[in-house]
């Protein structure tokens, strides 16, 4: 078995590609990999193994076609990660969303129906659907993104899509909710409100940090994809949820809590542009079909990744602003 993965040396791809390695998946434990990520930003190559022997890392970008022609042909698998992720950067420039999430995977789709490849997972994401005020999306929900990083992420989805009806490319879609765990970009939530705290800085709150997400950990996120990619059916998409839903203000009053501090280390600021109110998913389809269950609660896990930050640094501290910038 020989699996391709892209964008593995960010926060998700690494950890699928970690455990991997670890002979975590049944049946995969001899699996060889290759990873093919362009180290942008967010990318950062001590994530993976230094040197493994049945692991190979390529540096490359998944809209240089040329690239990926040489590198698919005798991989079996793909499963899809790289993307531009963060909100906050989409609105204000949309345009590299566009270029990595939308053509990079058409370029990638390409580039597997042209080698062969039996099996693809594609890695999206819960924003595609918008925001909710009640109940929960399906999988059938229409799609309604509310930043140009969700439009983006929905685009791709419906590009995935196409190569499965019109090429019959044995693509998958995921859709997951926020994710947490260690090696995550310090931009996102926790681990910037941990990392802030242990600088002793305050933490920007957006509004009133009323906004609703569902909390799922990078490794039942990423024992779910396996199962996606071992046993989920081509031209479907699989919701992947956390079913632990928090306000950002909770989540805030929890790491307070976890670095022993309180409410006078918190900024309230202005609201990010389009802030979406409330995400959940539906995620029958994934536990009756494939019998996923979370194993990790969101007490354990952040209580987990509190600590991991703690201990660690020196692997966040380069990616720290300067006081004062924000």
């Amino acid at each position: 078995m020989k699996v391709l993965v892209t964008g593995a040396a960010g926060f998700i791809g690494s950890h699928y590609v970690r455990t991997l390695l670890d002979g975590g998946y049944a049946g995969y434990e001899q699996a060889r990999v290759t990873v093919v990520d362009n180290l942008t930003y967010a990318g950062n190559r001590a994530n993976l193994p230094a040197a493994h022997p049945r692991l190979t890392f390529v540096r490359g970008d998944v809209c240089d076609a040329d690239l990926l022609a040489q590198v698919l042909p005798g991989h079996d698998a793909v499963l899809h990660f790289a993307a531009e992720s963060h909100v906050d950067r989409s609105v204000l420039s949309a345009a590299e969303f566009v270029r990595t999430n939308v053509v990079g995977t058409q370029t990638l789709l390409d580039a597997c129906l042209r080698a062969g490849v039996e099996r693809v997972v594609h890695v999206s994401t819960d924003e595609v659907y918008g925001s909710i005020t009640e109940g929960a999306w399906t999988e059938e929900w229409p799609l309604a993104p509310n930043s140009p990083y969700a439009g983006s992420k929905a685009a791709s989805d419906l590009m995935a899509r196409t190569y499965w009806r019109t090429h019959g490319l044995a693509v998958s879609i995921t859709r997951c909710s926020n994710n947490y765990g260690p090696h995550q970009h310090p931009e996102k939530l926790i681990p910037r409100f941990v990392t802030l705290l242990l600088q002793g800085r305050r933490l920007p709150l957006y509004g009133d940090g009323a906004n609703v997400r569902e909390w799922l950990h990078v490794d039942d996120h990423c024992r779910a994809l396996q199962l996606v990619l071992t046993a989920g059916r081509p031209g479907e998409t699989y919701n992947i949820g956390g079913g632990d839903a928090r306000t950002n203000r909770e989540i805030t009053e929890r790491v307070l809590a976890l670095l022993g501090a309180d409410w006078s280390s918190v900024e309230q600021v202005a609201d990010r542009k389009g802030h979406d109110l409330r995400y959940a998913l539906d995620d029958t389809k994934i536990r009756e079909e494939l019998g996923f269950v979370p194993r990790i609660s969101f007490e354990e896990g952040l209580a987990r990744t509190v600590t991991w930050y703690q201990d660690h640094p020196d692997w966040w501290k380069p990616y720290t602003e300067p006081e004062g910038h924000r």
